[in-house]
């Protein structure tokens, strides 16, 4: 599993190196050349000018429904500011022992800093934040602050040369169909899916685009482990404006015993893999993926039988009228192993799969939104006191939450 991850990121290298090159000398068309693979949760395809439009600034990077306020400028204008600000409420049955059946809290009190123009840019995301994901127990706001990645989340520099730019910083991943904060996506809570990935790594990742190609390089301390020893790359190419697929992989070159909230050593000692499509024309956005994830055998840092993963999602949302839309999502997911050869535990026992269904109806007008996800997961093949319910052995836990606030 080591000699193909290599292999994958040193191809994905190569070929950035010599479409770097030709881009040196060959001019691109602004309304053909895709932006450069931004990281976070995936590497999109180029925005098309309709999107462009709606979407003034890179970052935030936004899968919709929602959309960043038109930006502050300070400093001459030579600064873009723009924020966040709102609050989830949150009910679910079969609650785990230790959890709650019910939840209040701030899911985003964010402020987003950057320079967008000249050969150095910068961004920088600062405030209070929730990661609500379904399928798992709920993390206060404050906790995740504490435990995950502090009062500044992402940040980072950004050297620019034509259509190719270095990144260095706090930044969000490349891995995932889904981003990391809850108003970056098309749903409140992320997937069963985003469960198995990382979320936001500190490190150094070039970028080039090229006509219908953007790629992106990476290395990185994948799950936030401090130790540098992981690599990311992905490739895009856009058939049109409507049509891209995505190839995204990552993994760690080394080995860490580390176990954290943010650095599980299950999940940061794996690979993961990503074929990701996505239409997006007219009122409708269609994002179907496929991902596996790899967690090898490694007895000098616990790891006694390894595991892997395998899903499937499909991601859409469709615009209506009067600030409407509607984002219904269908995923599952399968890890290998069993109980009786010691495999680890990546989801509800060594085994075990889930389907999940969630349903996120959204209103904006101006700056205010109001959506909700109504949502379940079915455990399958589960291991007694992994599953959901106060002693774990329940098999289904439904879930509603509401989230409501301004894009400023």
């Amino acid at each position: 599993m080591r000699t193909r991850f290599v292999v994958s990121t040193v191809l994905i290298f190569v070929v950035l190196a010599v479409i770097a090159s030709f881009g040196q000398n060959a001019s691109s068309d602004p309304q053909t050349a895709p932006s450069s693979a931004p990281a976070g949760g995936t590497a999109p395809p180029p925005p098309t000018p309709a999107t462009a439009a709606a979407q003034p600034l890179p970052m935030p990077s936004m899968s919709g429904p929602l959309q960043t306020a038109v930006p502050h400028e300070v400093e001459d204008g030579k600064l873009a500011v723009t924020g966040i600000l709102s609050g989830i409420g949150w009910t679910e049955g079969n609650h785990v022992s230790g959890d709650n059946a019910t939840h209040y809290d701030i899911s985003n009190a964010q402020i987003f800093v950057q320079k967008t123009s000249g050969w150095w840019q910068f961004y920088l995301q600062g405030g209070a934040y929730n990661l609500p994901a379904i399928g798992v127990p709920f993390l206060s706001t404050s906790d995740t602050i504490k435990n995950i990645y502090g009062p500044f989340p992402q940040g980072y520099l950004k050297l620019v040369k034509g259509n190719f730019n270095v990144e260095i910083g706090a930044l969000p991943t490349l891995i995932g169909a889904e981003y990391t904060f809850s108003f970056e996506n098309m749903n409140v809570e992320r997937g069963l899916p985003w469960n198995q990935e990382n979320a936001v790594n500190r490190g150094v990742q070039l970028n080039e685009a090229y006509k219908k190609w953007a790629l992106a390089l990476s290395w990185n301390d994948g799950f936030y482990s401090n130790r540098y020893t992981w690599l990311s790359g992905s490739a895009t190419y856009a058939f049109n404006a409507a049509n891209s697929l995505s190839f995204v992989g990552m993994g760690n070159a080394g080995s860490y015993a580390k176990n954290t909230l943010a650095t599980p050593v299950t999940l940061n000692n794996s690979e993961i893999y990503n074929l990701i499509y996505t239409y997006t024309k007219g009122n409708w956005v269609v994002q179907p993926y496929f991902q596996y994830t790899d967690v090898p055998t490694n007895a000098s840092i616990g790891i006694a039988q390894g595991a892997s993963t395998k899903s499937g999602a499909l991601l859409m949302t469709y615009n209506f009228k009067h600030g409407f839309s509607l984002a219904p999502r269908i995923e599952y997911i399968k890890s290998s192993g069993s109980a009786s050869n010691g495999a680890v535990n990546l989801m509800y026992g060594p085994g075990s799969g889930a389907f999940g269904l969630t349903i996120t109806p959204t209103y904006r007008k101006d700056a205010f939104f109001l959506r909700g996800d109504l949502a379940i997961v079915h455990a399958t093949s589960m291991t007694a006191g992994d599953g959901f319910g106060t002693n774990g052995l329940s098999a289904n836990q439904p879930r509603g939450v509401v989230e409501a606030g301004f894009m400023f």
